[in-house]
């Protein structure tokens, strides 16, 4: 009993003060909350502007990482067949020098298969020897080890090929080293 007496003295203060529990001062607070000025509520078509945008984004995302893995692939092709053009070149060299008493033989037979083999493999990749004999010399495409006289040639016409270039679509992987006329 005593202890209800004391919690109804400090209610009472409690009102006195201004700091009563009463509900209507619970309440307050409340209603304040609900009428302060709320953002108003998105339209729809401002939904469908976002969407539209992410979506356009989203777009010119994978076109962007398309064409980079594009360029990445192109440049693994030239890397690689760069590296095998000496090979390549060795394999050229000695088809060209073969000695006549071998022609027939198994294993030179197993050499020329290798040999049109790397040739197919590159050609899969790509990659196109640049015309060099009978062509005009052209820089972009022929670097000139020499220049010689020549009755039989045009001046600036090219003559003969000491290393073959190769090119893989538009892009120069070697250009052919030559000799021209002068």
């Amino acid at each position: 009993m005593k202890d209800d007496k004391l919690i109804d003295d400090f209610d009472e203060k409690a009102s006195q003060d201004g700091r009563g529990s009463s509900e209507q001062e619970a309440q307050e607070p409340v209603e304040a909350a609900e009428q302060q000025e709320t953002p108003e509520a998105e339209q729809p078509g401002d939904y469908l502007a976002d969407l539209q945008r992410e979506r356009a984004e989203f777009s010119n995302y994978k076109k962007r990482i398309e064409k980079e893995r594009s360029l990445w692939g192109d440049a693994i092709k030239g890397d690689l067949a760069l590296s095998l053009l000496p090979v390549l070149d060795d394999f050229d060299r000695a088809v060209e020098n073969m000695p006549e008493d071998g022609t027939g033989k198994d294993w030179v037979n197993g050499i020329l298969l290798i040999h049109r083999k790397l040739q197919q493999q590159l050609e899969a990749l790509g990659v196109e020897e640049i015309s060099a004999v009978g062509e005009e010399f052209d820089p972009a495409l022929h670097e000139a080890v020499t220049h010689e006289e020549s009755a039989d040639h045009e001046p600036h016409q090219v003559i003969g090929v000491v290393r073959k270039g190769y090119r893989l679509g538009d892009k120069i992987l070697r250009p052919a080293l030559v000799r021209v006329a002068s």
